[in-house]
């Protein structure tokens, strides 16, 4: 044997002992987002097995609790087990210490992360404290067949888009806080064999789409709202598990699939008989209609089952004798027929001596020696009379209801007389257009208007700037040195910029702008509260405000909002080449993209109604000392309405990129074309900028178009994300651009991808 063929025989013994063992080992890419996984669930302590990116992640265990299971060099099972507490909890929407993660973590962005795990067969996070709306996006693990997120804190809606997720068959989400209805989730090209919504705040009726799913055997949404009648549950032929108990159904009993094994149904309000064809349900093992309010006899074949254990008929109004033989499965341990109205001698076999057998039957008017019963006129009588002093005593509420609401709306009705020409009402301008989004998240629109201020400003706001508050015209005036012209930064369609600095030390931006005359004094100075709460790290934060006149009469009037002071000038400004020093390579500008695609997303979200029409440009976005992005420029449309009809600096209001600023997320497109091929693309012309979208398209044309800068500092995968999304934000119809939400998931999921690349290339 020559050297060569030694060689080769050793490559070949190498790869059959030692390559098997390596096959599991993770891509970098992998390893970086089950640490970032671990930075967003605020490295618990089961994690600190996963040291770095030079851990096999792929091998290490936690008791049980921690499981990541490799092929292929991707992650195909994540199961994480917490120990956030699970019973006795309570939650209103807002992070809870030591129970959930803290104010900072994000939904959103955690799922974000996860959706990169793309090859996830199996995804189990339980009792993590995680909190928020469960994202929409969830459905991009297309790849899951289970799924587990049972025991945290989400709330809100379930995502409809779960119904896309084609191979999955294990859905769990008990144990939260969804609220608002159960959309129709699947349909019968459904997989799902497990369904678990129990023991959330879920309302509305039963979703009738469920009953199409003929692969489901695991049904469980006991412990929530639920409403309405029950359809025929025949259908589902392999279901075995249903628990539908803790609800507010009213119906007759429906009818169910012969191979049931558990069925539970109590405490919801159920009436009519026990149907016949239950008697057919030789498959049962548990059964519990406890406390609704049936009616007939209790039928003798349910308690001979060959395998039925458990059966609870207690709290209706069962009634009539039990049978004399009635026959009793071996396998029958506990029984339960106390509070009905039944009569006659409790069977032998059921009798409280019986071996191994728990029976309960107090609260009836059973007959013989079985204790505290009552006496059988009580089970015997109509009870109509009760019946009737129900009805006439709801009838007398209802009454009453009905007068005290005349009464309550004639005093309304005079109290607004009062202030009906008091100009343009705040109820115009407070119009709640309430959105199905993941903000609203299912509580009462009063709860989010309320809470949503005080949450956003607690957790967002900026300690080193004073609270917005009221200036006079003499403390601007000292602060710009009575607005001297060296103190000019110029002029847009808002009014003219001073820079000034005040007594305090802080610098600060007053912009003069003119007053729509319709608006009331308390009109407008609502509108400057709404302004004032707009507090967000990515917006640049209004100080104040001052008033110089009288707002809505024909005077003059002077209106000046103070900014804080933003020194490092615009994005624009840098992405054109005309300030020396500083470039921004790609990691960098998709930074400030993400900063002010967050900063919008408050806008749209952070409080209802959200502001809209924010006129977003590269040149409204300033940096800071730390070259954190921010916003300016935004919702000043709600205080300087005619503003939107004059063009300044060249703006004809009649351009085809003018019409479009209305819709936030079109020109935030722009503003991500300025990012990718620079600030000229704005100035061009409807057709130019198709023309650039056509070369983003064709397989080379990017290169001749994409500013060099980006070329050479991204990623292609990175890049193209960025591409992708600019293209659905600048579509000519409007029905096809993204959310300002999935504009922000596909810049935070670039960066992701751009991040992973320079840390391989590092290495």
């Amino acid at each position: 044997m020559g050297f060569h063929d030694f060689v080769l025989l050793f490559c070949s013994v190498w790869c059959v002992f030692f390559v098997g063992s390596c096959s599991a080992e993770l891509q970098s890419s992998q390893t970086q987002v089950l640490l970032q996984l671990k930075k967003h669930l605020e490295y618990p302590r089961l994690l600190e097995i996963w040291r770095d990116r030079w851990t096999d992640l792929c091998s290490v265990s936690s008791s049980g609790k921690v499981n990541v299971t490799c092929k292929d060099n991707f992650v195909t099972e994540l199961s994480i087990l917490g120990d956030k507490p699970t019973e006795g909890r309570d939650f209103d929407g807002f992070a809870i210490p030591n129970q959930t993660l803290s104010d900072s973590f994000s939904m959103d962005s955690f799922v974000a992360t996860l959706a990169r795990l793309t090859s996830l067969r199996v995804l189990s996070l339980v009792s993590l404290g995680m909190w928020g709306p469960l994202p929409d996006r969830i459905h991009r693990l297309y790849a899951l067949q289970h799924l587990d997120l049972s025991s945290n804190y989400l709330y809100g809606s379930i995502p409809p888009k779960i119904c896309t997720m084609v191979n999955l068959q294990i859905l769990g989400l008990g144990d939260n806080f969804f609220n608002g209805t159960i959309p129709n989730l699947f349909n019968s090209s459904s997989n799902l064999s497990v369904l678990s919504l129990r023991n959330n705040r879920l309302k509305g009726p039963f979703p009738p789409s469920i009953l199409s799913v003929t692969s489901l055997k695991d049904i469980d949404m006991s412990s929530n709202q639920i409403s309405g009648m029950l359809q025929d549950f025949s259908a589902l032929s392999g279901l075995e598990q249903l628990d539908l108990g803790e609800n507010k159904l009213e119906s007759f009993l429906p009818a169910m699939p012969k191979g049931l094994i558990t069925l539970f149904l109590s405490r919801n309000s159920f009436s009519g008989e026990i149907p016949k064809h239950y008697g057919q349900l030789n498959r049962l093992q548990k059964l519990d209609v406890s406390f609704n309010a049936l009616t007939g006899t209790a039928p003798a074949e349910l308690f001979s089952f060959p395998n039925i254990s458990y059966l609870n008929l207690a709290s209706n109004m069962l009634n009539g004798p039990l049978q004399s033989h009635l026959r009793c499965s071996s396998q029958l341990r506990y029984v339960d027929i106390s509070y009905n109205r039944l009569v006659g001698d409790l069977p032998s076999s059921l009798s409280t001596r019986s071996e191994n057998r728990v029976v309960k039957s107090d609260g009836n008017c059973l007959s013989g020696s079985v204790q505290k019963q009552h006496a059988v006129s009580y089970c015997t009588e109509p009870h109509v009379k009760k019946k009737s002093y129900r009805v006439g005593i709801f009838v007398g509420v209802i009454l009453g209801i009905l007068l005290i609401s005349v009464v309550l709306a004639m005093i309304i009705v005079i109290t607004c007389k009062k202030f009906f020409l008091r100009g343009v009402s705040e109820q115009h301008l407070l119009h709640k257009t309430v959105q199905d989004s993941s903000y609203a998240a299912g509580f009462s629109s009063e709860l989010v208007t309320n809470a949503r201020y005080i949450s956003e400003t607690a957790k967002l706001g900026r300690e080193d700037l004073p609270t917005c508050r009221s200036y006079s015209l003499e403390e601007l005036k000292e602060a710009t040195n009575n607005f001297d012209n060296s103190t000019f930064m110029g002029e847009n369609i808002y009014g003219k910029l001073y820079r000034g600095k005040l007594q305090s030390g802080i610098q600060i931006v007053i912009r003069s702008l003119p007053v729509s005359k319709k608006y009331s004094i308390r009109n407008f100075k609502l509108r400057l509260d709404l302004l004032a709460k707009l507090r967000h790290p990515h917006l640049v934060s209004l100080l104040g405000h001052c008033i110089d006149g009288v707002v809505g009469e024909n005077n003059e009037t002077n209106v000046f909002l103070i900014y804080e002071y933003v020194p490092n000038g615009t994005f624009q400004t840098y992405l054109s080449g005309d300030s020396s020093g500083k470039v921004f390579n790609w990691s960098e500008r998709l930074s400030v993209l993400i900063n002010i695609a967050k900063a919008v997303h408050f806008l749209h979200t952070g409080m209802i109604p959200g502001f809209f029409k924010n006129r977003l440009k590269s040149d409204n976005i300033l940096l800071s000392e730390n070259w954190m992005a921010k916003l300016s420029d935004y919702g000043l449309s709600i205080i300087s309405e005619e503003a939107d009809a004059c063009g300044v600096n060249g703006e004809s209001p009649n351009s085809w990129q003018m019409k479009m600023l209305e819709d936030d997320v079109y020109s935030f497109g722009f503003i991500l074309l300025e990012a990718l091929v620079g600030p000229s693309v704005s100035a061009k012309r409807e057709a130019a900028v198709l023309n650039v979208l056509a070369s983003f398209n064709s397989q080379d044309g990017w290169k001749e178009i994409v500013d060099p800068v980006v070329q050479a500092t991204c990623s292609k995968e990175s890049l193209f994300v960025v591409i992708s999304i600019t293209n659905k934000c600048i579509s000519p119809e409007s029905w096809n651009r993204p959310s300002i939400e999935d504009v922000l998931w596909n810049l935070q999921y670039a960066s992701q991808i751009q991040a992973t690349a320079d840390g391989d290339h590092r290495i």
